[in-house]
C-alpha cells in the first residue's frame, strides 16, 4: 500500500514525498480511509508509529476544498482544532501540519503558555484554518475574543488519556461547549485504559477503534533492562553507565523538578555535557536547550514527564529513568522515545529497593518481564569498590556499614559512683554546740518603721 491509494491531493503527496516517506504505517493505513469518511475515531498506537500523520494528513485533504489566498480574516475560520497536552508535543504537531501543508494555501498556527500572547493574538486575529493548542492557552484567546470556534469541523485529542484526565476534564468540557454540535471528532494516543474509553463515550459519536497493537505494549525494537541500585548511588551509576556504554545521546527522566535540575549540575560537574528541561523553566529555555540536544551541543538531556510526549527526535539511540514514573502508563510513553519507526533503542532504569514495587506494576501493565541487571558495587547491601578520599579508606555501601566500632570508640566512661542508688544518711552530731542568736530586747530603742526610714511617714509634732 502506497500514499496514494488514499486519493490524496498531489500536493500533499508531495509533501510526503519530499520527506522521504513511500509507505503509510499500520496505524495511517487504517486511520486515514476512516477520517476521509467522516467518521469519529479512536485510535491507539505505540508511541513513534506515525500516528500525527494519521489525522494531519486527512485533515488537510478535508480542508483543501476551503484554501483561497484571501487576505480577509473571514475567510479563514478555525475549521479544525487540535488540543494537546504539552507545549513540546503541540509545537511538533505544528511541523507536521506546515511540513505537509506547505504546497496549500491552508493556515496554521500553535498557541501554547509560558510565552507572551500579544505576538499569538496578531496571527490568529488574521485568521487560521488549523489551530494547535494546549487548552488553557486557549482558553485564554477565548477570553481575549481573539477566536471563534463556531465553525469548528474537526476536533482532535492528542495523548487523549492525558487529555481525558480528570485534571484537564474541566478545560476540556468548556472547550467543547463551544463547538457545534456537528462535527469530526478523532482521539489518539500511545495508551488507552478503560475508564479513558468511558470518558470518551462523551464527546465521540459511534467511534471506530483502531488498535494496530496491543495497548500499552511497548515496541519490541526496545532493549529494556533495569538495575538494582542503592539509593545514595544512583547518581553514580548513572555517570558509569553513560560513560561504559559509551552513550552518546540519551533522554534521562526524573519525577521531579528539582530533582531534575540537580541532577543536570551533578552530570555537568562531571564532565558530562547535559541539561535540564522541566515546568520552571520558560518556555524560552527550554527551546533552547531542546535545540542544543538536537543539534548534539549536548548529549544528555535531564526531563520531567513534561518532555515525554512532546520530543520526536529521529534514531534516539537511549532513555534512561533515573526514576522509575509512579503511573506506569507514563512508562510506555517514555521509553517511546526511542526505538521509533522500527529502529533499535535501549531503554535503562534504575531503581532503588524502595522503587521495585514500581517496576513490578510496569511489567504488569506491558504484560512483559523487564531484565533484571547489577553493576557490581553499585547494587543494595554489596560492598563498594574501595577508594581513597581525603585519606579515609571506604570499603562499604550504605546498607552495610559497621558502626559498632565508632559507637565503641565514641562512648564517654561513666563513674560507677553516679550509677549507686540514693541512700539518705543520718544527720552527724555537731562538733561545737550552736551559739544562740540573740534575743530581741523588750526594752530600749524601737526599730523605725520602714516607711519612716524612706520618708513615707510624718512625724510626730513634739512637745514645746
Amino acid at each position: 500500500m502506497s500514499f496514494d491509494s488514499f486519493g490524496l491531493a498531489p500536493e500533499i503527496l508531495r509533501a510526503i514525498a519530499e520527506e522521504g516517506y513511500t509507505e503509510p504505517t499500520p496505524i495511517q493505513a487504517q486511520a486515514i480511509p476512516v477520517v476521509l469518511q467522516g467518521g469519529d475515531v479512536m485510535g491507539a498506537a505505540q508511541t513513534g508509529t506515525g500516528k500525527t500523520a494519521g489525522f494531519t494528513l486527512p485533515i488537510l485533504q478535508l480542508l483543501k476544498p476551503n484554501q483561497n489566498a484571501s487576505p480577509s480574516p473571514a475567510r479563514h475560520p478555525v475549521r479544525a482544532l487540535i488540543l494537546l497536552p504539552t507545549r513540546e508535543l503541540a509545537l511538533q504537531v505544528a511541523e507536521s501540519v506546515a511540513t505537509y501543508g506547505k504546497h496549500l494555501q491552508i493556515r496554521s498556527t500553535c498557541v501554547y503558555g509560558g510565552v507572551d500572547i500579544a505576538p499569538q493574538l496578531k496571527i490568529v486575529r488574521a485568521g487560521v484554518e488549523v489551530l494547535i493548542a494546549t487548552p488553557g492557552r486557549l482558553l485564554d484567546h477565548i477570553e481575549q475574543k481573539s477566536v471563534n470556534l463556531g465553525q469548528v469541523q474537526m476536533l482532535v485529542l492528542d495523548e487523549a488519556d492525558r487529555m481525558l484526565d480528570m485534571g484537564f476534564m474541566p478545560d476540556i468540557k468548556r472547550i467543547v461547549a463551544l463547538l457545534p454540535q456537528k462535527r469530526q471528532n478523532l482521539l489518539f494516543s500511545a495508551t488507552f485504559s478503560d475508564e479513558i474509553k468511558r470518558l470518551a463515550g462523551g464527546i465521540l459519536k459511534n467511534p471506530q477503534t483502531i488498535e494496530v497493537a496491543r495497548r500499552n505494549q511497548t515496541a519490541d525494537t526496545v532493549r529494556q533492562v533495569a538495575y538494582a541500585v542503592a539509593e545514595d548511588e544512583k547518581r553514580n551509576l548513572l555517570v558509569h553507565l553513560v560513560e561504559e556504554k559509551k552513550i552518546t545521546q540519551a533522554i534521562i527522566f526524573s519525577n521531579t523538578k528539582l530533582g531534575t535540575a540537580r541532577l543536570a549540575r551533578y552530570l555537568e560537574q562531571k564532565g558530562l555535557k547535559a541539561d535540564a528541561i522541566h515546568g520552571d523553566k520558560s518556555q524560552g529555555e527550554r527551546i533552547i536547550a531542546l535545540n542544543k540536544f538536537k543539534s548534539g551541543e549536548i548529549a544528555l538531556l535531564v526531563a520531567t514527564d513534561v518532555a515525554a510526549r512532546g520530543l520526536d527526535i529521529q534514531e534516539m539511540p537511549c532513555v534512561i529513568n533515573y526514576d522509575l514514573p509512579h503511573a506506569s502508563e507514563d512508562y510506555v510513553h517514555r521509553i517511546g522515545r526511542t526505538g521509533r519507526a522500527g529502529a533499535e533503542g535501549d531503554a535503562i532504569s534504575l531503581f532503588a529497593p524502595d522503587e521495585e514495587k514500581y517496576l513490578i506494576d510496569i511489567e504488569k501493565l506491558i504484560k512483559k518481564k523487564i531484565e533484571r541487571v547489577a553493576a557490581q558495587g553499585y547494587e543494595p547491601g554489596a560492598s563498594e569498590p574501595a577508594f581513597r578520599a581525603g585519606g579515609h579508606e571506604r570499603r562499604h555501601g550504605r546498607f552495610d556499614r559497621d558502626h559498632s566500632s565508632r559507637q565503641q570508640k565514641n562512648k564517654v566512661q561513666v563513674d560507677p559512683w553516679y550509677l549507686k542508688p540514693y541512700e539518705p544518711t543520718a544527720a552527724a552530731p555537731s562538733a561545737e554546740p550552736k551559739a544562740e542568736a540573740p534575743q530581741p530586747s523588750s526594752t530600749g530603742t524601737k526599730k523605725p518603721a520602714i516607711a519612716a526610714l524612706l520618708g513615707g511617714m510624718a512625724r510626730k509634732p513634739t512637745a514645746q
